[in-house]
């Protein structure tokens, strides 16, 4: 079976770097109910967390915690979910996903079962900010940074 995550980008290219990609998913339901929908997705196909040597491990820490920054000073979620659970796509990448008490599924995970209806209008218009503003910011920061 090929890598779906090393064979295509997996979403809207925000940023690229040797060692990473960071994408916003723009596909299906996740896309529709969470705009602010981020992955970081490591270039070299490794399955965890921890085949990564220590340097590689920080900078990767350091771009989620960047794009994490991002998320909440423009878009000042409720709450922002991290994970990595590659279970299904066994190649290392992180979910970082601004949350809001409005969402369809909040508190729950994302992919639990909703909470309440999805927002009227679409969850994109309840964003304090543009996406795509919110993709140059995290590109600049992990151009600075990274």
């Amino acid at each position: 079976m090929k890598c779906p995550l090393c064979t295509g980008d997996g979403g809207l290219v925000v940023a690229r770097t040797d060692s990473f990609r960071v994408i916003r998913v723009v596909d299906g339901d996740e896309a529709r109910r969470f705009p602010a929908f981020y992955r970081l997705v490591w270039t070299d196909h490794v399955a965890e967390f921890s085949d990564l040597p220590d340097t590689d491990r920080h900078a990767c820490m350091d771009a989620v915690t960047e794009i994490e920054r991002v998320l909440r000073s423009l878009l000042a979620p409720t709450k922002v979910n991290l994970a990595a659970l590659g279970n299904v796509v066994p190649h290392l990448h992180w979910h970082v996903i601004a949350r809001f008490d409005w969402d369809s599924h909040f508190p729950a995970p994302v992919w639990a079962a909703p909470q309440r209806d999805e927002v009227v209008g679409g969850a994109a218009a309840r964003l304090a900010q543009p996406l795509a503003a919110v993709d140059a910011a995290i590109a600049a920061a992990i151009s600075r940074r990274c």
